[in-house]
């Protein structure tokens, strides 16, 4: 362990190491749900977030910053992929009642029977790749890191 200018800790060699296996292994998991998902479902991991967004949303819709807030994307990026989601009829734009500047994206009846059919496929997959791969001791721990390290987030 050493000491950098500013006086903080860097990590050590055994911190690193965790800090690559956890990494490492946290994209390995998420690649191999979001390629599940796809085959599965025909829908990208970044469709089944904007279409969870908006499931969740009262009367399944939400202005495009509202959404891009919610799901954790910037508005640019968000953008482009509504547009290809747009293009496949999953979800619609029209023209905010509150705000003539803005617009709201609404689920479509297509986009809630795609979200809906994805459900059990993603469901399975992650009981399979991160549920069953844990004990129950090692899921309650999960839960707990997620929790510090989503407080020491919150706090930055």
């Amino acid at each position: 362990m050493s000491t950098s200018r500013t006086g903080r800790r860097t990590p050590n060699r055994q911190e690193l190491d965790i800090w690559r296996a956890f990494v490492e292994t946290t994209e390995a998991v998420r690649t191999e749900l979001g390629r599940r998902l796809q085959n599965d479902t025909g829908l990208s991991p970044g469709d089944y977030v904007v279409l969870l967004g908006l499931s969740e949303a009262p009367g399944h819709r939400l202005r495009s910053s509202d959404l891009a807030s919610e799901i954790g994307w910037e508005r640019s990026r968000l953008s482009h992929h509504l547009a290809r989601m747009e293009r496949r009829g999953l979800i619609s734009r029209e023209d905010c009642a509150t705000d003539n500047r803005g617009a709201e994206i609404v689920l479509t009846d297509a986009g809630a029977a795609a979200f809906r059919g994805s459900i059990t496929p993603h469901f399975h997959a992650i009981r399979e790749l991160f549920v069953d791969a844990l004990t129950p001791d090692q899921l309650v721990a999960v839960g707990e890191i997620a929790r510090a390290l989503q407080a020491r987030l919150d706090r930055s």
